[in-house]
């Protein structure tokens, strides 16, 4: 059973930064990607970032590239979102999903206008708000 629990939302003055986890369990780790979304109100949800666990290869938005930067613990099967410079336009409820991996998987997100749909599996959400 897939479980995905991200935490490490809050509230934080434009400029700052902020470090989410998605931490993982119920399947095999290095099997999947995981991803960031985020959702703001009024707004479809959108991808932010992923990391493929069996190669490493990672794809970024372009909104959030140079500020943003996921990693992952494979001892602690957690990804992390560090986020930094925010901007109010980041305010969102953030998501981590996960979807089986496959070859080429990260480049094919980068051409998805809907990435979330391949992603099969997802936690709850983590408020985060910045002020301006």
């Amino acid at each position: 059973d897939v479980q995905l629990q991200a935490s490490g939302g809050g509230l934080v003055q434009a400029g700052g930064s902020l470090r989410l986890s998605c931490a993982a369990s119920g399947f095999t780790f290095d099997d999947y990607a995981i991803g960031w979304f985020r959702q703001a109100p009024g707004k479809e949800r959108e991808g932010v970032s992923c990391i493929s666990m069996s190669d490493g290869t990672l794809y970024y938005a372009d909104s959030v590239k140079g500020r943003f930067t996921i990693s992952s613990d494979s001892a602690k099967n957690t990804v992390y979102l560090q986020m930094n410079s925010l901007k109010p336009e980041d305010t969102a409820v953030y998501y981590c999903a996960a979807a089986l991996d496959r070859p080429m998987l990260m480049r094919k997100i980068a051409t998805m206008a809907r990435p979330e749909r391949i992603f099969g599996s997802w936690g709850q959400g983590t408020l985060v708000t910045v002020s301006s």
